[in-house]
């Protein structure tokens, strides 16, 4: 059976075209009895990409990119199979198992088709180049340096998650802003709280990382749109463009905020910019591609505003009560420090990144209605120019 897989591997994985791959899943098709060793060498090829680096929810999102959904999930399948016999995992590995698309069925629809489908990954995964690590691989212990929860944690997450979905639900922008802003406030304070506490603990606690999906269409506003929820939380984001993701870094709790917050905004977004393009329709305009980007961009760029405003505000009046109470003297060293900490973990992750400034964006109502989108208590004031920066 070795042989055959080797065959059907070698004649599909390390050439190029539909001629080679049907060579490969013809002699997979017509072997039955290799079934079990196909699947164990798409495993190993799993394995092989966590020592790159990935992550399962990294691995599924480049192959529905590169290939298309039947793929990502049969990705999925073997993730859960090659997963399953580690006795440890790290926290977000189990979230992301959990949120893996549902199994695929062997050999449907037909023993050919499913056989073009596995060789077809396999060259995907295959060529996965390496990426910065961001946590400790499957079957080892978690870094000892990252805290475990607060004990309040949880319900500060829970009320948190519980206001965003509200967020979300609503039919009233007015009320969604509302909600939002009262979520970015509880981060803002839990971020505070444990500043101090570590502090007063000497904790060793340093910033972590992790990664987030930016999904086409319209990835380069939604990068701007991450890279805005993170400085806000005391993070730095990090875009990979060609890989479809940003690396945020932080302290684990602002990295569960940024994640939070960053996932309901596009639902949001999404909810608002339907809203707006069915005005628009109304009005006699067709709904365009330029109009979309640019809600997107305006609705990054207010936001990223008002977060930042939150999140000083909050600083500020914590400040005012922390003085005797942090430590050092004051909540404000105490903040810089980890603001220092977390700069420098970035570069070392990332030694090589630039500043791209992003193209502006050409339609002006699709920008008016995206601003309006991310801040209905001001609908007019100081104009903005519509373009931003992102670090790639």
């Amino acid at each position: 059976m070795e042989s055959v897989i080797d065959r059907a591997c070698a004649a599909a994985l390390y050439a190029e075209g539909d001629a080679a791959l049907d060579t490969g899943a013809s002699l997979l098709a017509a072997a039955p009895d290799a079934d079990d060793e196909a699947h164990r060498r798409g495993e190993e090829f799993v394995g092989r990409a966590w020592e790159r680096g990935w992550h399962p929810a990294d691995l599924v999102r480049f192959v529905r990119r590169e290939l298309d959904e039947r793929r990502a999930a049969l990705a999925g399948t073997l993730i859960a199979a090659e997963t399953a016999r580690y006795t440890q995992l790290p926290p977000r590995w189990r979230q992301q198992l959990a949120e893996l698309p549902p199994p695929v069925e062997r050999n449907r629809p037909d023993r050919f088709s499913y056989a073009a489908d596995l060789l077809e990954l396999y060259r995907v995964l295959l060529r996965l180049p390496a990426i910065e690590p961001v946590g400790p691989p499957p079957g080892t212990a978690a870094d000892h340096l990252h805290r475990p929860p607060a004990a309040d944690e949880p319900r500060v997450l829970t009320r948190i998650r519980a206001l965003l979905a509200k967020a979300e639900a609503t039919g009233f922008p007015e009320e969604a802003e509302a909600l939002t802003t009262k979520a970015q406030e509880l981060m803002a304070r839990h971020t505070i709280d444990e500043a101090l506490l570590a502090a007063r603990t000497q904790s060793r606690e340093t910033p972590g990382a992790c990664r987030i999906g930016v999904e086409p269409p319209y990835e380069s506003a939604k990068a701007v749109l991450l890279d805005a929820v993170a400085s806000a939380n005391r993070c730095r984001a990090v875009w990979n463009e060609d890989l479809g993701f940003s690396t945020a870094v932080g302290f684990d709790a602002d990295l569960e905020a940024v994640e939070l917050l960053f996932t309901s905004l596009l639902v949001q977004g999404t909810t608002a910019m339907t809203r707006a393009e069915a005005g628009q329709r109304a009005g006699g305009r067709k709904r365009t591609k330029t109009f979309r980007q640019a809600f997107w961009m305006g609705y990054a760029q207010r936001l990223g505003r008002r977060l930042t405003a939150d999140a000083e505000r909050i600083t500020a009046e914590a400040d005012t009560g922390a003085g005797t109470a942090g430590a050092g003297g004051g909540l404000l060293p105490v903040l810089a420090a980890r603001d220092v900490a977390v700069a420098d973990t970035a570069e070392r992750m990332f030694p090589r990144t630039t500043t791209t400034r992003l193209r502006g964006v050409s339609d002006l109502a699709g920008w008016t209605h995206g601003t309006e989108a991310a801040d209905r208590a001001r609908m007019g004031g100081t104009s903005h120019r519509p373009d931003g920066e992102i670090t790639a």
